[in-house]
């Protein structure tokens, strides 16, 4: 009984429920798992397009400087082969080497106005110059307004530990007079002997640095330069600069010579800063370029998609519950009619297996009826015969009665044989007829059949016809098989008419042994075909013959009982015709005589 007094949930409401939750498991998963790759990839997207523009912007400042370096160096390069200069050096006249320099370099230093004698976007633009000796030294001018002038240690900044071989690159912070700091790009030419092919001295000027500056509007880059411990970036907050060096620090020690990258933070907002080597493989100190990159409008734009997605994804969800609940909906239908038509399908099977039930405790109740009846029979009957054969026996009987009692006592030979066959048809109703087969050689079994058939009085005069092979071995017990034709021969004696045939044959057909019988005589009516191997059925044709109705019923549980079966195959006004199958029997391998 319900707990609660209310009706429980069908199971094909709960099916229903069951089904939309797993679709919309499903839905969700696949929406899910969607919406995050897809979200995963347009991120890579963004990131590469991110990654594309920063290097874009990168490699167009390094390209341009590249060519302004270039520039530069070939400009110094025909500084060095000024001949007034090679003069003084060669002819180690030291002291007229600046006087001699000054005519020969007026035209890379800024005049008083401070705008320089060349134009152009790669034009020198020197803010002073120094000439090294042979060791590197530093060869001090006797006046500084024509070379331009520098502190003490500024200008021991300039020397080397040699002459250079190669042109060197790199970087000096000057002190201006009162005004602050400016920062200037050392270029170090190294001077060729003319006679002797060798490096004698070295040009080193000072140039205007084009490293920093402010933020190009185009890419939101910030440049500047990291020298000595120091960040020379005049666009950047002082604020934000303890965290940039902070930063720089950390990437100078991790990547030394070469270049990184790292995302920061300067006054809350992110920053992806770029850091690459300038003067790598030169004898100035290290010089580092500073490039840092905003993120904010990078990382809005990745939280407006992320924004978007969430967005796209519920209302997919909700579309997806919308579409799981009505398809879940049409795809219960037919669960449900199935439930309702397996409940009257289990309605109706109880109550099938009940009646089966009954019918078989009745089979069951018939079967010991028929055996307990015939075996009471069987005595009265045997004793009935013994009286009546004892009284025939005496000779005060007349004629008329001897005969009478001969009748009494044929009868009782019939009541036995029905007897005999009630036993059997009861065994096998109970399933405890249990069939002993063995290798059976039908033909002979037939002809000793039609012998016994031919010593029987024969009012039609039928003549008899055979088609049996030599040897017809099958799988079956004698008693049982012989009762199975002989019923057949006897039907086809009983029911045929006068001047008639009777036809048997056999063949092999498969695995099969195929054994028909047929006669002539009147046909059995359609009707009566459906119900002729039942027990007890007679056609209106055997009303007048003798017999119980009982031959073709156990010649056919017989005859299934062997595997095989007796069926009517035929039947009209003038030729009546059953087959029995039987199995053939496994052939028996012979002992070769070698081995006996």
């Amino acid at each position: 009984m319900n707990a609660s007094g209310g009706p429980s949930p069908s199971p094909a409401a709960g099916f229903r429920a069951r089904l939309l939750l797993a679709m919309m498991l499903v839905v969700s998963a696949v929406t899910v798992a969607g919406l995050f790759f897809a979200q995963r990839n347009l991120a890579a997207n963004v990131q590469r397009e991110f990654e594309a523009k920063f290097q874009g912007a990168l490699a167009a400042r390094h390209a341009a400087e590249a060519v302004r370096h270039a520039a530069l160096a070939e400009r110094c390069r025909a500084l060095v082969r000024k001949p007034r200069i090679h003069a003084a050096l060669e002819d180690n006249a030291l002291d007229l080497l600046y006087p001699s320099a000054r005519d020969e370099l007026r035209d890379v230093m800024q005049g008083d106005s401070g705008s320089p004698a060349e134009t152009g976007a790669y034009a020198l633009r020197a803010v002073f110059y120094r000439f090294l000796d042979g060791r590197g030294a530093v060869l001090s001018a006797p006046d500084t307004r024509d070379v331009g002038a520098l502190r003490a240690p500024e200008e021991a900044a300039l020397s080397l530990a040699g002459a250079p071989h190669r042109p060197q690159t790199g970087y000096l912070l000057r002190t201006l007079n009162g005004t602050g700091v400016s920062l200037a790009e050392i270029i170090a030419m190294p001077i060729v002997s003319t006679e002797t092919g060798e490096v004698i001295a070295a040009l080193v000027l000072g140039v205007e640095s084009a490293a920093p500056g402010p933020a190009r509007a185009e890419t939101g880059i910030l440049s500047g330069l990291w020298l000595g411990g120091q960040l020379h970036l005049p666009a950047l907050p002082p604020s934000a600069r303890e965290a940039v060096a902070a930063a720089m620090a950390a990437i100078v020690a991790a990547t030394g010579p070469g270049e990184g990258r790292l995302s920061v933070a300067i006054d809350g907002r992110p920053y992806f800063l770029f850091v690459n080597r300038l003067n790598p493989d030169s004898q100035y100190p290290p010089a580092f370029n500073v490039s840092l990159y905003p993120l904010a409008d990078w990382r809005a734009r990745q939280l407006r998609l992320r924004w978007q997605f969430f967005a796209a994804g519920a209302l997919l969800l909700a579309a997806a519950f919308v579409a799981s609940r009505w398809i879940s909906g049409r795809l219960a239908r037919p669960v449900e009619r199935l439930a309702v038509a397996s409940e009257e399908n289990r309605s109706q099977r109880q109550r099938a297996e009940t009646a089966l039930e009954l019918t078989s405790a009745e089979l069951q109740r018939s079967a010991r009826f028929s055996a307990n009846a015939s075996h009471q029979l069987k005595t009265p009957v045997s004793v009935l015969r013994a009286g009546l054969e004892e009284l025939l026996a005496g000779e005060k009987l007349s004629p008329a009665m001897r005969e009478e009692v001969s009748g009494l006592v044929h009868q009782t030979f019939r009541l036995t044989n029905v007897i005999e066959d009630l036993l059997l048809l009861s065994r096998m109703d109970a399933g405890r007829l249990q069939l002993e087969l063995c290798p059976l050689d039908l033909t002979p079994l037939i002809e000793a059949l039609l012998d016994d058939l031919s010593a029987l009085p024969d009012p039609f005069g039928l003549a008899v016809e055979t088609s049996v092979p030599g040897r017809l071995t099958i799988a079956g017990e004698k008693r049982f098989t012989v009762l199975i034709v002989q019923n057949l021969l006897e039907n086809a004696r009983k029911y045929n008419r006068p001047a008639g045939r009777i036809r048997i044959a056999a063949r092999r057909e498969d695995a099969r042994a195929v054994l028909t019988i047929g006669n002539t005589g009147p046909g059995i009516s359609p009707p009566v075909r459906a119900h002729i191997f039942e027990r007890f059925q007679r056609g209106p044709v055997g009303e007048n013959v003798p017999g119980h109705g009982l031959g073709l019923n156990l010649a056919r549980e017989l005859a299934r009982l062997h595997g095989g079966d007796l069926r009517l195959t035929h039947s009209d006004d003038t030729w009546t015709e059953f087959e029995v199958r039987f199995r053939l029997a496994a052939p028996v391998q012979e002992i070769p005589a070698a081995a006996r």
